[in-house]
């Protein structure tokens, strides 16, 4: 399992790659692998866009997204199946 950096030693290593400077310079003077993963930085890499991929806010957009879709399929449901049911009674 990766080890755990605490937040100050995450904010200090971000400062530094946002000044310009590479991953691998980085991790060279701080004596750990240039892998993002194993720095725990990867996330906060795509978020300052050192990285390709999902940003932190478009990640929670995407869920919230997902979660008011699947809800809303829920009800979409139950209005069929209660409009099913209503017929079958009138009938």
């Amino acid at each position: 399992m990766p080890r755990r950096y605490p937040p100050e030693f995450r904010r200090k290593v971000l400062d530094l790659l946002k000044s310009g400077r590479t991953i691998a310079e980085v991790a060279s003077d701080i004596d750990v692998t240039d892998k993002p993963s194993t720095t725990g930085l990867g996330q906060e890499l795509i978020d300052i866009g050192q990285k390709p991929g999902l940003s932190s806010i478009e990640s929670a957009e995407l869920a919230a997204a997902r979660r008011r879709i699947a809800e809303l399929e829920t009800e979409l449901a139950i209005a069929k199946r209660s409009t099913e049911l209503l017929k079958s009674v009138a009938a």
